[in-house]
């Protein structure tokens, strides 16, 4: 027994010292912003949790509505809205009275009654707070979404200009800009988006200012004698890897720090986005989308201080106790399969016990991850029902694996878990209740696994991998796979199963696409396709209808 109490202190000083050291806060440069002074503009979307545009039954009070623009302005000067409609036409009389201005949106679309009632109610707001809209934004991305034609939205604003004082423009990403140049003759000023993560090649965060810039002087050089307003740029806090750009909340604040230190170098405006997160947008952008906010969308406070480290895992001492108790079920799960070996077989062999030392680090450093990141990445209830069972599956899968290895359990085949018949065998034959669980296990991960990886195959631009939850449930399988002659087993005759070679073809398979669509760049992508190309390989160990020889 001295074997697993000394594996179990050094995995848990281990665990210990990694989450210690994610948990360090990260540098941050000098505060862009001198004493007292505030950004220039934030973008403004007043969806709560539950809120969304795109149902029927959002209200958004003006109570609402003030609470956030009292919020905003402790940090901006100017707040940019996007539309007129639930009670958005109320923020430039509220912006008065907390002494910020307004960049007031006009939403164009495929909907002519639409866009007919919000130009109106745009146009009207124009003429009564023209001291506190500094300019009218008509449509945002409307060429990007293809709702409507260069020629038209040009129209439009024209006719909005003949009826307003205030300056007029369009927003949309620089690309679009550069294609369709001619409505820059109809503009006041020029307003382009530039979202590094979102480019066609993302650019790291730490290249993110820079990037800004060399875009924005390529649209000034393009549109001579207009001022270039940045209209929407940031950083995502939380959400999937797109090649090297991670989202991250220190991530997030580095890339703003950089973004607005050259901006105030170069005299240009610029309009963060955004205010507050959305949550909405998640069930269009996946978990990225819903993590834009330089403020939280539940504790409506700042995610962090300008010039301050920020830390990216704040729960770091809940994971690291976790993880630690989850590696002393683990051990203990092995103590305990150790003494209901069988007699017959030898004693067991230290490769099992590396087996389960492994195991139990790869569960003890993920399972606060993977709890961590349960409820960022589930929406509906079935997100929510698929990610908590792959957490339990990742949690459960190396206590369980655990016990069968140091009793000497096989690993069963599916065919062995889901025949009625399947009882259990002679010594090491392994299908008792520990090698029936231990195989179900094994059925559901895999299910998620393939279910994850043809995702990432077929439609991966906004699925987020989920690498820390199934790393603690592939490792646990490494052991009940490959250590059967160390575990002292009888050999046994190999038939492997078509299930599982379907299964560990399509993992593999997946894996090698997966990586090579993300590029090397993104360590998530190639951490998740190693974990699918070691759960392929433990399933080809599988075997079907195992008999000692």
């Amino acid at each position: 027994m001295r074997i697993p109490a000394i594996l179990f202190v050094v995995i848990s000083v281990l665990v210990a010292a990694f989450w210690a050291f994610v948990g360090q806060p990260v540098p941050m440069p000098p505060s862009p912003l001198v004493a007292d002074e505030k950004l220039q503009c934030v973008s403004y979307a007043p969806f709560r949790d539950g809120q969304s545009p795109l149902g029927d039954n959002t209200v958004i009070t003006p109570e609402q509505i003030d609470d956030d623009l009292a919020r905003l302005a402790k940090v901006t000067d100017c707040v940019r809205t996007y539309a007129t409609e639930l009670n958005l036409d109320k923020v430039p009389e509220i912006a008065r009275k907390h002494g910020l201005k307004v960049l007031q949106g006009i939403w164009l679309g495929g909907d002519p009654a639409h866009t007919a009632k919000e130009i109106g109610v745009g146009v009207q707001l124009a003429r009564q707070h023209d001291d506190v809209i500094i300019g009218l934004i008509v449509g945002n991305e409307v060429l990007l979404r293809g709702e409507m034609s260069a020629q038209d939205i040009a129209a439009t604003i024209r006719r909005i200009k003949e009826r307003v004082d205030v300056p007029v423009t369009y927003a949309d990403v620089w690309e679009f800009w550069m294609r369709h140049r001619e409505l820059a003759d109809v503009v006041d000023f020029v307003t382009v988006h530039i979202l590094p993560y979102w480019e066609d090649f993302p650019v790291p965060a730490e290249e993110a200012g820079a990037h800004i810039d060399s875009i924005r002087e390529q649209v000034a050089r393009a549109f001579p004698g207009k001022e270039i307003l940045i209209g929407e740029t940031g950083w995502p806090s939380a959400g999937r890897m797109r090649e090297g750009a991670l989202p991250s909340p220190s991530a997030q604040a580095r890339a703003l720090h950089d973004i607005l230190t050259i901006a105030h170098q170069k005299n240009y405006r610029v309009n963060v986005i955004e205010g507050f997160d959305q949550p909405w947008k998640r069930r269009l952008e996946g978990t990225v989308g819903g993590h834009w906010g330089i403020f939280d969308a539940y504790t409506r406070a700042p995610k962090f201080a300008w010039g301050q480290p920020v830390v990216d895992h704040p729960y770091w001492k809940s994971a690291a106790l976790g993880g630690i108790l989850l590696t002393g079920a683990i051990f203990a799960a092995a103590a305990a399969g150790l003494r209901r070996r069988p007699a017959a077989l030898p004693s067991l062999r230290w490769p099992v016990w590396t087996f389960v030392a492994v195991s139990a680090l790869a569960a003890g450093v993920t399972a606060g991850w993977a709890v961590a990141k349960l409820p960022l990445e589930s929406l509906h209830w079935w997100d929510w029902l698929r990610s908590g069972v792959l957490v339990f599956v990742a949690i459960a899968s190396p206590v369980v694996a655990a016990l069968a290895l140091t009793a000497g359990v096989r690993l069963p085949s599916f065919a062995e878990v889901l025949s009625p018949r399947a009882t259990p065998s002679a010594v090491g034959s392994g299908l008792d209740s520990t090698g029936r669980l231990l195989g179900w296990l094994l059925i559901v991960l895999t299910l998620l696994a393939t279910v994850s990886a043809l995702g990432l195959v077929f439609n991966p631009r906004y699925l987020s991998f989920p690498f820390a939850a199934m790393t603690g449930a592939v490792f646990a399988f490494i052991g009940p796979a490959f250590a059967g002659r160390w575990q002292g087993l009888p050999r046994a005759a190999r038939r492997r199963g078509l299930s599982e070679t379907f299964f560990a073809a399509t993992l593999a398979g997946a894996a090698i696409y997966i990586v090579l669509n993300e590029t090397v760049s993104n360590w998530q992508a190639v951490w998740l396709g190693g974990l699918f190309l070691i759960l392929a390989a433990s399933l080809i160990r599988a075997r079907d209808g195992q008999k000692p020889a």
